[in-house]
């Protein structure tokens, strides 16, 4: 394995529901509000500005870029707030990043922003073993488009010349992740922390994990070498 791309949210860090509380927040002014279920369905793998667009065309308004801006900055403000509280984190993130930066370079790649990236993976007190970080702000696209997995690539290429999509894992919770990753070339693989196995492996993943609790390097390694298996491990 040349490398292991990580997302974020949802995966590293429990946080949807801080991020539907921002979504909501800010545009009740406008009342729009947005339910769990659509939220999960709809939004989830849009980072903030592409979430705001679809949402409010979908209740009739027509967002000016500047109107996006303000919104996000107003949701940034929302999340920061209550994430010093109620940021939780998945059991086993800070342990596999641990174990794969002693093997090879880890980056994450993320439609949150830089800010809130940070906070997390200092919560989790891995910020320092993360060599790359690819946020909203980095990109003009976000997930299911490859920019950000291919800006890791090269990153990646320049710390480590040689470096083959095909021998790089990217771990997703998310369909529209699965499909970034697959179109970087990486090795997609789920875990079913967000969405049902059969949905991530209806996306393509390679192989779909239950969680992070008692995943190793060791398992992601072997499914670079098992070329084209896929399966399901929700044991």
């Amino acid at each position: 394995m040349d490398g292991l791309f990580l997302d974020f949210n949802g995966l590293l860090v429990d946080d949807e529901h801080l991020h539907l509380q921002g979504f909501n927040a800010v545009l009740a002014p406008r009342q729009i509000h947005v339910s769990e279920a659509l939220y999960a369905e709809r939004y989830l793998g849009f980072d903030d500005r592409g979430a705001f667009e679809h949402i409010l065309r979908d209740h009739g308004h027509a967002p000016t870029p500047p109107e996006v801006d303000a919104l996000i900055a107003a949701k940034a403000e929302v999340y920061a707030s209550r994430a010093r509280s109620e940021l939780r984190v998945f059991p086993g993130a800070a342990e596999l990043v641990r174990a794969a930066a002693g093997e090879g370079p880890v980056a994450v790649v993320s439609g949150a922003l830089r800010a809130e990236v940070t906070l997390g993976l200092e919560r989790l007190g891995v910020r320092a073993l993360v060599g790359c970080v690819v946020a909203a702000e980095d990109v003009a696209r976000s997930k299911p488009d490859p920019e950000g997995y291919r800006a890791a690539l090269a990153w990646l290429r320049c710390i480590s010349p040689g470096s083959e999509a095909s021998r790089v894992v990217a771990l997703e919770d998310s369909g529209a992740g699965l499909v970034a990753a697959q179109a970087a070339g990486l090795v997609a693989v789920g875990v079913a922390h967000t969405y049902p196995p059969e949905a991530l492996e209806a996306s393509g993943a390679r192989r779909v994990f239950p969680s992070l609790v008692g995943l190793r390097v060791e398992d992601l390694a072997a499914l670079v070498a098992s070329g084209g298996q896929r399966g399901v491990d929700c044991c």
